[in-house]
């Protein structure tokens, strides 16, 4: 995905609210977008989304977008679930798999118990959590959230941590912007500022909080047939003989790898779970000592 001498304004003698914007981001990348308010991040992400055209300069963004717009309007003539079902149809899903994704992602967030309630009925709060769910149902290839956690109770904040740093970890580019300066802090691949000169620049990299900690390591039985070819965190996989497999991940992505594999079809079965002995680049091991036992002194 990639932007080159991107600008934008509004009218003729408008002033450039983002001007020779440049950036090349990769699948994995999980972006922060930094800057005072009014100072283009919005206008950055809607560019992205293929919501606006830039005044001067090119976007390729290959694949698909979702995006969760800074505000939702929640006077659409749809229930919830029926406003996700069209959603998903626009994002290219079957009618049954929208309704399934829908279902499981309002379950994650605690309203499935609204699913049938009109949007103008809803809270703020469950109109916001229904704008994220119609983009997370698309497991887009480009993943865009503007103050996506804006009016989010404190757990479905979490919720959404986790569903966007397992998008990057699935291979996406996620784009986020929130007032939260810690938002997905030791997650985070980049983070870039928007100034007010409508340049945007690599802000200063935040430390991962810690030191590094070993990769996670899990054995499983896959006895339906092979593995999906992208896993969450793109773990190294180990043949243990027959259709038993050793993963070994980075610790930051070993939740979203537990979830997809619990997920997967064919099931697959769980055997044993454990941290390398000594973490390797990326995450990584070196040298593992097998899960369950002792590294030998």
């Amino acid at each position: 995905m990639g932007l080159s001498g991107v600008g934008k304004r509004y009218g003729r003698g408008g002033r450039w609210v983002l001007r020779d914007v440049d950036l090349e981001l990769a699948p994995g990348d999980l972006v922060r977008i930094e800057g005072a308010n009014g100072s283009g991040k919005s206008t950055l992400l809607k560019l992205v989304a293929g919501i606006e055209r830039p005044s001067t300069g090119r976007i390729a963004v290959p694949g698909r977008r979702a995006y969760v717009p800074e505000r939702f309007p929640p006077a659409l003539p749809f229930d919830a679930a029926g406003y996700l079902l069209r959603l998903g149809r626009v994002h290219g899903l079957s009618a049954a798999e929208a309704r399934r994704r829908s279902g499981q992602w309002l379950e994650r967030f605690g309203i499935a118990d609204r699913a049938g309630t009109p949007l103008s009925r809803l809270s703020k709060g469950t109109c916001q959590k229904v704008a994220v769910v119609q983009a997370l149902i698309a497991e887009a290839d480009v993943l865009l959230l503007d103050e996506a956690w804006t009016g989010l109770d404190v757990a479905a904040r979490t919720v959404l941590d986790e569903a966007a740093a397992d998008h990057a970890a699935r291979g996406a580019v996620v784009l986020f912007v929130d007032h939260d300066p810690a938002r997905l802090d030791g997650r985070a691949t980049a983070g870039y500022r928007v100034g007010g000169d409508g340049a945007l620049r690599a802000a200063p990299a935040r430390p991962v909080p810690g030191p590094a900690e070993a990769p996670v390591e899990i054995e499983l039985d896959a006895p339906g047939g092979p593995l999906p070819a992208r896993l969450p965190g793109d773990p190294a996989r180990t043949a243990l003989g027959g259709t038993a497999v050793r993963l070994a991940v980075a610790s930051r992505h070993s939740d979203a790898l537990l979830r997809a594999l619990l997920a997967a079809r064919p099931d697959v079965r769980i055997l044993a779970l454990g941290r390398s002995q000594t973490p390797g680049p990326g995450g990584r091991p070196t040298s593992a000592a097998p899960l369950g036992t002792e590294a030998a002194p």
